[in-house]
């Protein structure tokens, strides 16, 4: 970056113009404190089946690339763009529907999708859906790691599926045989990699469709089961939460409505989110709902594999951009060494969106003082929330501000949040929330409150109690707190963010420890671009940059100016370490969004947890200078900044 970068006054730098609507809250409170929140704004009509409205695009614009993904060669590289047009997706996902009704599969007889983004899972998904089969689709990593395949096995006993489409037989092959299909048919790209019998999906596609899927569609149901998307499983096996075309269709309308027409989902997305979560379902939908095309990028926010997405920015100008915190880590660095890359990037962009953690301060004043270099002004960012059982995002930042947190509620969602202590847990209810999970009555019913309100275990604050329009922050999830030796209370998920943003560029997350203990400690993630550049070293293994003396210096420092600033027990970080191993996602550490799994990754490594809390410590820990304040015994006050979910 350039010292004239380095000099420019954003504060004083206006925003690209960007299409927000403008939302009029209604705020209403309770004589017991409950605080009811909504729009006034009511979201206009819409057909609630979503396959119907596809097959409308479809009609519009039959020429227009709907999908579109890179051939995979056979030296495993990445070559040209393959298409589906809008046209050709309607063909098959009626051939593929006609082809479930003439098996006799109806909605009793779940499809799981064992596959990545690609055009032939987006297309089975819309045609069993055009029938009415519920689809169920699953991280590739269920079926990538050996042993028992204990994760597998558990979604086959809990969605009892007749059909499997594995699109990758060479992939999933000893998956599949190491598990009992039981009976269930199989569809594959590649069906004679699998021992089993298996249909082949050119065969599926080249079904001839008849007036028997036109009268399926025509009847669909909207609020019959259409897709089980599961929970994370942080603390067990996951849940499969249950969603409908309603729910979907109310979504996006909901989506589109606050965000949609700024992000351009009518024109051309860029996106790697998976679709086994619903953030990636819900991109892979709204290009398919509203005309946009969605270019499949094959690149994640890990060392190694950014380098895929950067190749697509540089063919492809998109008007939006979604990324993890470390994704955008990555971003940056990259555009501060490429002057092409920065041109095109910001050609045409209007919003930027980040998800799963507060972006430290630093990094958003680098991109943004790269976007007023290149552009003359600076981009809006937005970010928001939601859950699996929202469908997906449902609270969403609509105006230019400079303050973390997730907004305000979109139209058709009531929000309810009920006082806990200083904070409020946020409470939902709409048409766009589950009816509640799969096979599991219990967890449904202890879900929702007794007005019908989706209970999220989250809690946020207001920006300003007297000015709704600034919105609701991140407060913390119920579920992450826990409590010191000494009977604090730690708000877990706003500690974890602040110190992330303390100690960027350093780490691009982090494990935070401290239950029962008398201390709070860290066990940080490396961001390899970042330490070479704290180092000053233009190359070196992850061990040996850990280990410069400039990054333990860097460190230290950065933990004293962060401590300063939250000197409590309850925020207050004594000691950090570097992790010995980088998460792993196929121990469960790391989730296909990129982010760490707390609770796994705090009961994988108690050696490194224990050599935090040795005394002395252990080689290669880091401890505060400065002496901790005493610990009080009551639930200690939050930090005032918050990461959104």
């Amino acid at each position: 970056m350039t010292a004239e970068t380095h000099q420019i006054d954003l504060e004083a730098t206006p925003y690209r113009e960007v299409e927000f609507p403008l939302l009029r809250m209604e705020k209403t409170v309770r004589p017991d404190g409950v605080v009811m929140l909504r729009s006034r704004d009511a979201l206009p009509e819409f057909d609630p089946v979503l396959v119907r409205a596809v097959l409308q695009q479809a009609d519009l614009q039959p020429a227009k690339t709907l999908y579109a993904k890179r051939s995979e060669e056979p030296d495993g590289s990445r070559g040209d763009w393959l298409h589906q047009t809008f046209g050709e997706t309607a063909q098959r996902l009626r051939s593929i529907g006609q082809w479930f009704l003439n098996q006799g599969f109806g909605p009793d007889d779940p499809l799981l999708i064992l596959s990545g983004n690609s055009i032939a899972h987006a297309t089975i998904r819309f045609g069993a859906m055009a029938a009415g089969i519920p689809a169920c689709p699953i991280s590739p990593n269920y079926a990538l790691f050996g042993g028992r395949y204990e994760r597998l096995r558990h979604v086959l006993d809990l969605i009892n599926p007749r059909v499997v489409f594995a699109e990758s037989g060479a992939l999933f092959a000893d998956a599949l045989q190491a598990i009992d299909l039981g009976g269930r048919t199989v569809i594959s790209c590649q069906p004679e990699k699998i021992a089993a019998d298996a249909v082949s999906y050119d065969s599926v596609c080249a079904t001839e469709a008849g007036t028997g899927i036109d009268s399926r569609i025509r009847s669909s149901d909207p609020d019959a089961h259409a897709l089980y998307m599961l929970t994370s499983g942080s603390t067990g096996m996951p849940k499969a939460v249950i969603q409908t075309q309603r729910m979907w269709a109310t979504n996006l309308r909901q989506g589109y409505l606050t965000l949609g027409k700024a992000a351009g989902w009518h024109d051309i997305m860029l996106d790697w989110l998976p679709w086994s979560h619903v953030s990636g379902s819900f991109n892979m939908m709204a290009a398919a709902m509203f005309g946009g095309s969605l270019f499949i990028d094959e690149g994640k926010p890990v060392p190694g594999l950014f380098a895929e997405t950067l190749r697509n920015l540089r063919e492809i100008a998109v008007p939006y951009f979604s990324n993890m915190p470390a994704g955008f880590a990555f971003l940056v660095d990259a555009l501060e060494e490429d002057e092409e890359l920065c041109r095109s990037f910001f050609s045409r962009l209007r919003l930027l969106l980040y998800g799963g953690a507060g972006l430290p301060q630093p990094l958003y004043d680098r991109l943004q003082r790269l976007a007023v270099r290149t552009t003359g002004r600076r981009i809006a960012f937005t970010t928001g929330y939601g859950a699996t059982e929202t469908t997906s995002g449902c609270m969403v930042i609509t105006f230019l501000t400079d303050k973390v947190g997730i907004g305000l509620p979109t139209p058709g969602l009531e929000v309810k949040l009920v006082p806990t202590d200083d904070r409020y847990e946020i409470r939902l209810r709409g048409d766009n929330i589950t009816p509640g999970y799969l096979h599991d009555p219990e967890q449904t019913a202890s879900a929702f409150d007794d007005e019908g309100f989706f209970r999220t275990a989250d809690a946020a604050r207001f920006h300003d109690e007297h000015d709704v329009n600034q919105g609701l922050y991140f407060a913390g999830r119920l579920a992450e707190e826990f409590k010191l030796g000494t009977g604090t209370w730690v708000y877990g998920g706003q500690v974890r963010s602040r110190v992330i943003e303390a100690l960027s560029p350093a780490v691009t997350d982090l494990i935070l420890c401290g239950a029962d203990r008398d201390f709070l400690a860290v066990l940080g993630v490396p961001s390899q671009a970042g330490l070479r550049a704290i180092a000053d070293s233009p190359g070196g293994s992850i061990g040996e940059l850990t280990g410069d003396e400039k990054v333990r210096q860097f460190v230290s420092r950065a933990l004293d100016r962060y401590n300063a600033s939250n000197p409590g027990s309850s925020t207050r970080i004594e000691r950090f370490a570097f992790v010995r191993e980088m998460p792993s996602a196929e121990k469960r550490e790391l989730s296909d969004k990129g982010t760490v799994n707390q609770s796994i990754a705090l009961r994988n490594r108690s050696a490194e947890i224990e050599a935090l809390y040795a005394d002395p410590p252990a080689a290669g820990v880091v401890s505060a200078a400065s002496q901790r304040a005493p610990s009080p015994v009551s639930r200690a006050a939050a930090p005032k900044g918050a990461a959104p979910t």
